[in-house]
């Protein structure tokens, strides 16, 4: 199993980060929540402050963690570890993925999520509803 970290990183108009894999990644081109995979040794808090600084550059802030999402993707198996954070300095500067975008909640459905990621999607639309 692998751990993976990624931030629900919303802004203070209500939209939220998502990026696209680039066209070379595993799952190309799809839609997922920044992150990486959590290093021997290291939280999956302290992986996600290193990963975003390193993916796109700028400083998050932690606010609570999200339900954890588990995925076969038949060749391993992916134990995501999602939390909701708020982007608290820098300027986005992609160096993995091919684009981001700041959405609606609402139109987070529109896009081609990575398979992981969708039931992170799922539990954050129906925690707005509640």
């Amino acid at each position: 199993m692998i751990d993976v970290s990624c931030a629900l990183i919303t802004d203070y108009n209500g939209q939220v980060l998502v990026t696209q894999r680039s066209a070379v990644m595993h799952l190309p081109l799809k839609w997922e929540f920044p992150g990486g995979k959590v290093e021997p040794g290291e939280s999956a808090e302290a992986c996600l402050y290193r990963e975003i600084r390193e993916e796109l550059g700028v400083d998050i802030k932690i606010l609570n963690p999200l339900p954890v999402s588990i995925y076969d993707q038949g060749d391993r198996i992916i134990r995501l570890l999602p939390f909701q954070c708020v982007l608290i300095g820098g300027e986005i500067n992609l160096t993995e993925h091919a684009a981001f975008l700041w959405l609606l909640p609402e139109d987070l459905k529109k896009l081609d999520w990575a398979e992981a990621d969708i039931p992170v999607v799922q539990y954050y639309l129906e925690s707005l509803r509640a």
